[in-house]
């Protein structure tokens, strides 16, 4: 079973983690319902509910799993109705005759009416069932059948979580637009900050300073080059124009991206968080902060795809 991210002639795109799907079938008069429940996770996680002896399904359902989907919780869940078994009750004598005997030796000792039959056959052990042996040809079918609905109701599985992927996709590429906006603000907004640095480090120094005393132009000069190379975030800026552009070529790329992009996502913060920390004007600072808002968003879509 290929692959679904290498197949000729199809486009590659992204996946959500999440998806429902659901298929029913049947042979004769014995009919199943497959159901595939999958939300986020960090890996590839598979909760298999099977009927009682139908475990020789669960190495098929599991490798068809593992060769399809690579991120996800995925509940799996079978269920049987044999409108043709019709089961065989049988009384368990050994356990009846046992019961009586530790009831007869318990007269007198405790006040108690004496037990009902039903209560009795209530007991486990006491009335056993035995459902009708299913030739082997006819069990062999069914399974067969069952894997091939199992495979439709995973390639469903994979049609909405793709669906989702569209979604998530359009949504991505918007927060990265935002991103983009703010860093250009940001840019523009450092451009002016040498100027505001001098103008402030003099309204500072005109403050302080006895009157009649100057400070050499050349001293303030320097001063002012110093304090601007420790604000300057035209580094910060550049990589995160550069992380704009990994993403979107991930999201171009298509395929299995989520851990790319989570490992992304810490990179922006990083840089952002630089850029808060060397922002000394307040418009950088809250150009730094909608930045770290806009960023947040796009990992929390970023946490959704496979």
């Amino acid at each position: 079973m290929p692959p679904p991210y290498h197949r000729k002639g199809t486009s590659v795109t992204i996946a959500s983690m999440t998806g429902f799907a659901r298929r029913q079938g049947s042979v004769g008069d014995f009919l199943w319902a497959w159901e595939l429940k999958c939300v986020n996770g960090r890996n590839l996680e598979l909760r298999c509910r099977l009927p009682n002896g139908f475990d020789v399904l669960d190495g098929f359902v599991r490798t068809a799993c593992t060769e399809r989907l690579k991120r996800g919780n995925l509940n799996i869940a079978l269920t049987v109705d044999d409108k043709q078994s019709v089961p065989t009750f049988r009384v368990n004598e050994a356990a009846l005759a046992q019961l009586a005997g530790l009831l007869e030796g318990l007269k007198g000792k405790i006040d108690a009416a004496p037990p009902r039959l039903d209560g009795l056959i209530g007991l486990k052990g006491v009335l056993e069932v035995e459902e009708q042996e299913v030739a082997p040809e006819v069990a062999e079918r069914r399974v067969q059948a069952m894997q091939t609905d199992f495979v439709a109701c995973l390639k469903d599985l994979q049609q909405a979580r793709q669906d989702e992927g569209k979604k998530l996709n359009a949504i991505m590429r918007q927060h990265l637009a935002e991103i983009e906006r703010l860093s250009k603000a940001a840019a523009n907004s450092a451009t002016a900050q040498p100027a505001a640095i001098r103008e402030r480090l003099a309204k500072q120094i005109a403050e302080l300073m006895p009157p009649n005393v100057a400070v050499p132009e050349e001293r303030l000069a320097q001063e002012v080059a110093m304090l601007a190379a420790k604000a300057d975030v035209r580094e910060e800026l550049d990589r995160l124009s550069a992380h704009v552009a990994a993403v979107r070529a991930l999201l171009d790329q298509g395929g299995a991206i989520g851990r790319k992009l989570d490992f992304l996502c810490q990179e922006f913060n990083r840089e952002a968080n630089t850029l808060c920390s060397k922002a000394d004007d307040l418009a950088l600072t809250n150009l730094g902060i909608e930045l770290k808002a806009a960023i947040e968003q796009l990992r929390e879509q970023a946490q959704n795809i496979e």
